[in-house]
């Protein structure tokens, strides 16, 4: 009989291993605790950006980049070959782009002048840019829930509403009876103290809270690629470990300090309806007020329009996001023998899951 690998969490992560699951021919059954997956997995851009990572990261998000387009064939959903366009608005922000293109080449990243960007809205102090071609883009309130109908008719077992209380040795305890199974991963994100706290705490587990938009797009404009600016070069390894990102983060801080206050990351993907989703902002805490506010939201639709060349941006919806921060990228425990608590604690779950998810199992289940 095939061995049984119990994943808690269906979000993209528990997704992934339940992929690797599936082509490893293991009986694999999935419990979260909602209806659907409702967390970080589809309130993010649904940018697969791969070139901008670094080290460990970027071998699994190249992996990942692979996956991506074949369960796009497998399980239906789009995915858009746009790549990313990173905008530089001042000198220090070019010499990043120079410095990360004499690094990774032409294939990854290429070099364009301002009258070489193809973009319809501009702000008019755009001086060049970069295109990482090899960059993704899903609409991940579709491709989830895709890649799980995806899994069910592969045969995945899906447990919805089913709340994990316990994992123990060979036992996973629910809300709906006990599982023995042969290996458990538990994929629940920012959540991991809710099972283990201990383990969180040795690992430095905090919640981030993200503010996120989706606005319209301004004349009904189509906006290709994935669009990052100066201050996604602080927060994507690859580019923020260049020389140069040290002058990028001095000349922001002594101008514009209030954008490294709230930790922006300004950047924006355009959705399949033509709305574009806009963000984000970044803050730490293991249990988060509740209380929004609301000059971090203006804050941020203000740099999105002047990064668009336009006087505003119209909101259709907001929201908040959550996922996993520590010290390091990813968290990857074994509490027991045939336990793995997995989370990518870094914001690029969508980027590098199915990268992550076939190493975890090699030391779980090897193939």
């Amino acid at each position: 009989m095939n061995s049984t690998l119990v994943i808690v969490g269906a979000g993209v992560v528990g997704l992934a291993h339940a992929v690797e699951g599936v082509r490893r021919g293991l009986r694999v059954i999935v419990l979260d605790r909602d209806e659907r997956a409702v967390g970080a997995s589809i309130r993010n851009f649904g940018h697969i950006c791969t070139t901008a990572q670094a080290g460990q990261a970027l071998d699994f998000a190249r992996t990942a980049r692979l996956t991506w387009l074949d369960l796009a064939r497998r399980a239906g959903f789009g995915v858009a070959r746009a790549g990313t366009v990173v905008l530089a608005r001042s000198e220090h922000e070019l010499a990043v782009l120079a410095e990360f293109a004499a690094e990774r080449g032409p294939e990854e990243v290429r070099l364009l002048d301002r009258h070489e960007i193809e973009l319809p809205l501009l702000a008019d102090d755009v001086l060049g840019a970069a295109r990482l071609p090899l960059d993704l883009r899903v609409d991940p309130r579709e491709a989830v829930p895709a890649v799980a109908a995806w899994l069910a008719g592969q045969g995945v077992e899906f447990r919805w509403r089913t709340a994990v209380t316990g994992v123990e040795p060979g036992l996973v305890r629910t809300t709906r009876g006990t599982l023995d199974p042969d290996a458990t991963v538990i994929a629940v994100g920012h959540d991991v103290d809710r099972l283990l706290p201990d383990l969180a705490d040795a690992a430095q587990l905090r919640r981030c809270r993200l503010r996120m938009f989706e606005v319209g797009s301004p004349g009904g404009r189509t906006i290709a690629p994935a669009v990052l600016s100066g201050l996604s070069m602080l927060r994507y390894p690859g580019l923020a470990r260049t020389a140069a990102a040290a002058d990028v983060r001095a000349h922001i801080a002594r101008d514009r300090p209030e954008l490294l206050d709230v930790v922006m990351n300004l950047m924006l993907t355009q959705r399949p309806d033509g709305n574009l989703v806009v963000g984000d902002t970044h803050h730490y805490a293991l249990t988060h007020d509740p209380f929004l506010d609301e000059d971090t939201d203006a804050l941020v639709l203000r740099e999105a329009a002047r990064l668009l060349g336009v006087p505003d941006l119209t909101v259709r919806r907001r929201w908040t996001g959550v996922y996993a921060s520590a010290p390091d990228e990813f968290l990857t425990a074994a509490p027991h023998p045939t336990t793995r608590v997995v989370s990518v604690t870094s914001g690029i779950g969508m980027t590098t899951a199915f990268g992550l998810a076939p190493t975890v199992l090699d030391g779980l289940i090897p193939a």
